[in-house]
């Protein structure tokens, strides 16, 4: 049996007025509290760090590069791998990462128990815009801010536990889980900065957004014989509601544990890797089932074409 005690740490909101230093404290003390949980890793939410600062037109690029990170761990998010490491927990979480050349990503890495960074993953599905848009009740400019991702959907060996990583938006494409399932994926790791409302539909409200959300993740661990662990970041941030949600789901599309609200909230679940090989083995056997011969619009097309 190969179990993990894993903790799905929500996070409420982070003003736009927000130290990176006060951030940490709080993902601190939901470190303390998956460690009393018996905890093995935990995973946070994306741009865990800061606002979700796309919602905000910017055309000075050194404003923009005040919200990336050009070092991880740096001086502000040290204290939070020392503690990981103290504790003997994995963690996961998302940042936007400037690199030394320049690139702007939304990133999410991962650590063993040792607090070293074993994973690293870039958000390829970047939902939004890239001008001020009049229309929109809210801007949504991650297109603006952002590359897509270069290193492709990877999977990780933790602890002899494949592992791989997605953030928001990549959740409700199917071809995300099913590369990682490719690669027997065990355990995928995802967080989330999801408006409550649609900037270009008010009428659709959180209700319809959480479902789909939860849909996105259930779907995508059943049909890959996976566990998945989603986690939100919630509430209002400088007057902008972000839904929570955050669950952790098993490898036939069960949900395990749910959040119950929108602030700093550990969920909890006892995760058997092992679970995932009935699946893998039986209706998704790839190797006996798939039929790629029939496949090949999915790389050779995006657009519709009737």
């Amino acid at each position: 049996m190969r179990e993990w005690v894993i903790g799905g740490a929500q996070m409420g909101a982070i003003q736009k007025s927000d130290r990176r230093e006060t951030v940490v404290v709080r993902m601190i003390a939901l470190l303390d509290q998956a460690a009393e949980q018996g905890c093995d890793l935990v995973v946070y939410p994306e741009l865990a760090l800061t606002t979700f600062f796309p919602r905000w037109y910017m055309e000075d690029q050194t404003e923009v590069d005040t919200w990336f990170e050009r070092e991880m761990p740096n001086a502000a998010t040290r204290p939070l791998f020392d503690r990981a490491c103290e504790h003997g927990i994995a963690i996961s979480f998302g940042y936007a990462e400037l690199t030394p050349g320049g690139r702007h990503f939304n990133t999410s890495i991962l650590t063993n128990r040792q607090g070293e960074i074993v994973g690293k993953y870039r958000k390829i599905h970047l939902p939004g815009h890239v001008e001020y848009d009049t229309e929109r009740d809210f801007q949504h400019l991650e297109k603006r801010y952002f590359e897509p991702g270069d290193l492709g959907f990877e999977t990780f060996d933790n602890e002899n536990t494949l592992m791989g990583m997605c953030i928001c938006n990549d959740r409700r494409w199917p071809e995300t889980w099913r590369v990682m399932g490719l690669q027997g994926v065990e355990l995928v790791l995802l967080g989330y900065n999801t408006p409550a409302v649609n900037a270009q539909n008010s009428d659709e409200g959180m209700e319809k957004r959480l479902y789909h959300s939860e849909l996105s993740i259930t779907s995508g661990a059943y049909q890959n014989a996976t566990w998945a662990v989603a986690v939100a970041k919630a509430g209002v941030e400088d007057g902008f509601p972000l839904m929570g949600g955050t669950v952790i789901v098993d490898p036939n599309g069960f949900v395990v544990a749910r959040a119950k609200g929108e602030g700093d909230e550990l969920i909890v679940a006892r995760c058997d890797m092992d679970l995932c090989q009935f699946g893998k083995k039986t209706i998704f056997d790839f190797a006996r089932h798939r039929r790629i011969e029939h496949y090949g619009r999915i790389t050779s097309q995006t657009g519709v074409e009737r």
